[in-house]
């Protein structure tokens, strides 16, 4: 079974107020490299932010620290785990 994980790298306040994908985590793309660790267990790592700039952001980080499994799926209403 694959582990799929739907980061959202938005700020808390964006997460919290503005809504946020069913099961997502937020990351905050300031903090990201704090998760990396974490993130290194999943088989997926899902990016979304609000217009997919902050996830593009992130994407490159984790891929610097040999992350490779990572989609940019942009907005976070763009969610879809497949």
């Amino acid at each position: 079974i694959m582990k799929t994980i739907v980061v959202d790298v938005r700020t808390a306040d964006e997460f919290n107020l503005d809504g946020h994908a069913e099961g997502s985590v937020n990351y905050p793309l300031d903090k990201i490299e704090a998760y990396i660790d974490n993130l290194r267990q999943f088989d997926k790592v899902i990016l979304v932010c609000r217009s997919g700039n902050r996830a593009n952001i992130a994407r490159s980080i984790l891929l610097q620290s040999g992350i490779s499994n990572i989609e940019n799926q942009g907005a976070w209403q763009n969610v879809s785990i497949n």
